[in-house]
């Protein structure tokens, strides 16, 4: 990775971008415990990226839903939550515009067989790769009856399963939540090249 020294606020604005994924990683309270829809959170105006060699999860369930921006913009994103999930190798990056070029700020942790955890993970997300197997799965149920601490729309489509497996993960989201977080090994580096996760 390339790494050169950054000065000024366009860098603390790229960090603080990274912060609410994976650092600022505290108890979640209201909305997102509760299950509410959608997210009652206010989002940059950034996507950001996640890759993992590998996911493992309980408790699961996707619908759709919106996150909203800071200038009142609707977003429409898939939702998933995850009650206990595990993250090998797992990947942050988001790429900012500055007057110096593109400027990324990219987290990794959960390596050297310690993998990232999250308890009561919220995704709210545009696209996602990789070769998944569920383990009881249920494919359109009605959003409002999965079988996870949050729910979808009354009639929404949705589906859940007791667990997943993802290899080769890659995600890109609009909104990451989480009641715990621990990043093993964790390691937040600033590339100008504009570097990412994938």
């Amino acid at each position: 990775m390339k790494l050169k020294k950054v000065t000024g606020s366009h860098v603390g604005r790229i960090l603080l971008a990274a912060v609410p994924v994976a650092v600022a990683i505290a108890v979640v309270g209201g909305g997102v415990a509760q299950g509410a829809v959608p997210v009652s959170m206010s989002i940059s105006g950034s996507q950001f990226k996640i890759s993992a060699t590998s996911l493992d999860g309980t408790s699961f369930s996707q619908y759709a839903g919106e996150a909203k921006d800071t200038a009142g913009k609707e977003h429409a994103v898939a939702i998933a939550n995850i009650g206990q999930a595990k993250l090998a190798d797992l990947c942050q990056s988001v790429v900012t515009d500055t007057p110096l070029g593109k400027v990324s700020a990219i987290i990794t942790a959960g390596g050297n067989g310690k993998p990232a955890e999250a308890t009561d993970l919220q995704i709210g997300m545009t696209d996602l790769k990789g070769d998944t197997s569920f383990t009881n799965v249920r494919i359109g149920v009605d959003a409002s009856t999965v079988q996870t601490k949050a729910k979808g729309a009354v009639g929404d489509f949705a589906q859940d399963s007791d667990s997943l497996h993802i290899d080769n993960l890659q995600q890109t989201s609009w909104s990451t939540t989480a009641a715990v977080f621990t990043l093993n090994g964790m390691h937040l580096a600033v590339d100008t090249t504009g570097k990412e996760c994938f």
